[in-house]
């Protein structure tokens, strides 16, 4: 396992883009991959930022998300086929299990999965390479603490745990931060961004509060990244 640490110091909103951290995450799952699969499976591949990434032609890309929505703004191309699924349900994987690809990916979607464990040893059985990309409960870590509510996500040190019983990989944690012009600012990013999942943890009151007190001027994320070898 190695450690890094990014840092993105620079307002959201000059990006055009309230998923800048997913985006970053994406980029780091493409363009670490060596060689460049043809064939991709993207698991919770939401409005296409990952296949918005790809500069290699590929012969065939299946995007999965269970965000009718989401799908509706991923580009379709010919050889593009979008899937309304959940990683949730076993029954996706039996379904998407029927073809070969060269490489599974999944940027900034695992984190919500109910039972990380059954989805990881779901995507072994695939016996497929893959890249993916897990927020952990090192995100809004300072925030947490400042509120004192428990991350609802799970640490890098559980979620490593889980794949090594299923996976020979390499795992790597990276630590980002985004740096925001006000509090408020990044309050609204937080509820905009879907990193927090869409999850209300604090009322308004508790909010407000924070708005108040929070000391920094940047909201931290970690991730664990999760590489199979290619075959």
């Amino acid at each position: 396992m190695s450690n890094a640490c990014h840092e993105f110091s620079r307002y959201a909103a000059e990006y055009g883009s309230r998923n800048v951290i997913q985006r970053l995450v994406a980029d780091k799952l493409i363009t670490s991959t060596e060689p460049h699969p043809r064939r991709i499976l993207d698991l919770g591949c939401g409005n296409g930022t990952l296949f918005s990434l790809i500069d290699w032609d590929v012969e065939r890309f299946v995007g999965v998300d269970f965000s009718d929505s989401m799908l509706s703004h991923h580009s379709v191309f010919p050889n593009v086929e979008l899937i309304l699924g959940d990683f949730n349900d076993p029954a996706l994987f039996e379904r998407v299990g029927g073809e070969h690809y060269d490489r599974i990916y999944s940027a900034s979607a695992l984190q919500w999965a109910e039972d990380l464990e059954r989805v990881i040893e779901s995507l072994a059985s695939l016996n497929t390479p893959m890249s993916l990309a897990i927020f952990t409960a090192g995100t809004f870590k300072t925030l947490h603490e400042c509120a004192g509510v428990i991350p609802l996500l799970r640490t890098s040190d559980e979620v490593m745990a889980i794949a090594e019983k299923h996976l020979d990989a390499q795992f790597e944690v990276v630590h980002y931060t985004l740096e925001f012009d006000s509090v408020r600012e990044m309050f609204r990013y937080i509820k905009r961004s879907g990193v927090s999942g869409g999850r209300r943890v604090l009322d308004f009151s508790q909010t407000k509060r924070l708005m108040e007190t929070y000391p920094l001027n940047y909201l931290e994320f970690e991730v664990v990244f999760i590489t199979t070898p290619s075959h």
